[in-house]
């Protein structure tokens, strides 16, 4: 049996970015069941950040996160993120919700505009204006499309060069409080730690029932994109990340010529490898031609992935009041790599009984926001 600090269950963006930070202050491993890092979910995001998502607290550690990867990384790795404008569309029935998402934009992305309805076909020509389409909309300039493989891999090598392992096709399978210290069973080894890193995404209630530790009844809900190939002669590179302010869709370009689409399905799910079904995957191609004066002819590609909501819809980071040692890091939601640097260091002060990181302290956030315990009230 192998004796460290700290078991980080879960290689998503959650679990090693926290795992990075947590390793540089004791021997820490992460365990992950299949054979690469975000395998479920953090690779099957459309890494976008922006604050057309989530709650004040999202918004919060989205603007602190922004700042990070605005940062180039050291040496030849590639960048972590690259500019690229929000764009937020909205119908007539939807200008009390734009005005409401332009109002927290502004809060943190000064630089961003109202669109009147003449404008936005100056902006992304195929869309629809006027009664049978938009009438306004909110234009970010200083939004990021984010790198997924290379910010999974920036933590990877962050963990390691602190000391830390990543230990792939290592599912767990058994967990138990021994004393003071928590003992983790997989195929290939156990492992005895003070503390367990709960950061299992979909899986994280499971791990939880495993270890005999009251689950959160966290909700994993079902995600699809397709690529499709833009009408012949249209150039999509300089098109913005575009999104309805309510229910409809977002698009952005891919480095390929080909645009992504998803239809902000969110389908309830069980853990598990998602895929698509044809009848999420036609409602996306009918709500772009809705939206627009394309026609879809052909679905280059299509995929799933789960988002895992807590119940009030904000990301958890705390101790279980019920179980000394085992903290959870978990219900990012679609969310997760956006908030991920400052998700991160939340999880390492309160891991390690440390202060409140400054940057945390400058947004107004709470140590109570995250944690657990408020879920159970």
């Amino acid at each position: 049996m192998r004796t460290l600090d700290t078991i980080v269950i879960g290689a998503g963006i959650a679990g090693l970015s926290a795992a990075a930070r947590i390793a540089q202050h004791c021997d820490t491993v992460v365990l992950e069941r299949e054979s690469a890092p975000g395998y479920h979910s953090s690779g099957r995001s459309a890494t976008f950040c922006h604050f057309g998502i989530g709650n004040g607290l999202v918004h919060r550690l989205t603007a602190i996160s922004k700042a990070i990867f605005a940062t180039p990384q050291e040496g030849d790795h590639p960048p972590l993120a690259r500019r690229m404008a929000a764009f937020f569309i909205a119908r007539d029935h939807e200008r009390e919700a734009l005005k409401r998402l332009t109002e927290t934009t502004l809060s943190h992305s000064p630089d961003a505009r109202q669109i009147a309805e003449e404008e936005i076909s100056d902006i992304v020509p195929v869309l629809k204006i006027g009664d049978d389409g938009f009438v306004g909309g909110l234009y970010d300039p200083d939004a990021y499309k984010l790198d997924s493989d290379a910010m999974l891999q920036a933590n990877v090598r962050a963990l390691r060069d602190a000391g830390g392992a990543l230990i792939s096709n290592s599912p767990v399978t058994g967990i138990r409080a021994v004393g003071s210290n928590w003992i983790v069973d997989t195929p290939g080894e156990s492992y005895q730690a003070r503390r367990i890193i709960n950061a299992a995404g979909s899986w994280a209630d499971d791990i939880a029932t495993m270890a005999s530790v009251t689950p959160l009844c966290l909700t994993p809900l079902k995600r699809t994109i397709i690529a499709i190939r833009p009408p012949d002669g249209i150039d999509v590179s300089d098109w913005p990340f575009t999104k309805t302010v309510g229910e409809g869709f977002y698009m952005l370009p891919e480095g390929s010529g080909r645009l992504l689409a998803c239809p902000m399905d969110e389908t309830p799910s069980e853990p598990c490898d998602a895929q698509p079904d044809e009848e999420t995957i036609a409602l996306a191609a009918w709500q772009v031609e809705q939206a627009t004066t394309m026609s879809i002819r052909r679905i280059d590609h299509k995929w799933s992935g789960l988002r895992t909501f807590a119940p009030d819809k904000s990301p958890v980071a705390g101790y279980a009041p019920d179980a000394p040692g085992f903290f959870w890091l978990a219900g990012q939601g679609g969310f997760g790599l956006q908030t991920s640097p400052g998700m991160a260091m939340a999880a390492e002060a309160l891991s390690l009984d440390l202060d409140w990181p400054e940057p945390l302290r400058a947004m107004d956030i709470d140590p109570t926001e995250l944690s657990p315990a408020r879920l159970r009230r």
